[in-house]
């Protein structure tokens, strides 16, 4: 067997181990310091959740999300410098800074008004901030990292 191959193989393997692990469709992956996290929604949906009421430039009228907080990621994570290059099922990519992951601050979401969101509604995971909480994220910067069907975050130092 060929080196590539045998590469192959293996990638193949830690894969599938990596989702056995999980046990769940993985919705995100992180790729860290530590190397690569894999979450499935009960996972995320495990950690400490918040909710927001705002409204967004891109629905009509008050929507209540409900997720994990970007801060508490990363507190997970054990992260707490840097960056994160979000990156959606579509591959676009924006990269949101650390400064964000503070307490009433960015929101990875799982649920838009109590249910969980598809990928024709943004999800399943959509990055959200409180927007009619504080002016400063009512900004073309805020909402370009306003990431809808996220699917993977990219540590930066």
């Amino acid at each position: 067997m060929t080196l590539w191959k045998i590469r192959l193989v293996a990638f193949g393997l830690a894969l599938v181990s990596a989702v056995a692990a999980i046990g769940g469709t993985i919705v995100l992956s992180v790729d860290g310091p530590d190397g690569h996290k894999y979450f499935d929604m009960g996972m995320l949906q495990e950690m400490p959740s918040v909710t927001i009421e705002t409204e967004t430039i891109w629905t009509d009228g008050e929507q209540v999300f409900t997720g994990v907080s970007l801060q508490e990621l990363a507190r997970h994570l054990g992260i707490e410098n840097g960056a994160f290059e979000a990156v959606a099922t579509n591959a676009y990519s924006v990269e949101i800074p650390m400064t964000d992951a503070v307490e009433g601050g960015a929101l990875i979401a799982y649920e838009r008004n109590g249910l969980a969101m598809t990928v024709r509604d943004k999800g399943p995971l959509w990055i959200v901030y409180p927007y009619d909480h504080n002016p400063r994220y009512r900004s073309e910067e805020t909402y370009s990292r306003s990431i809808w069907q996220l699917e993977k975050l990219i540590v930066k130092p």
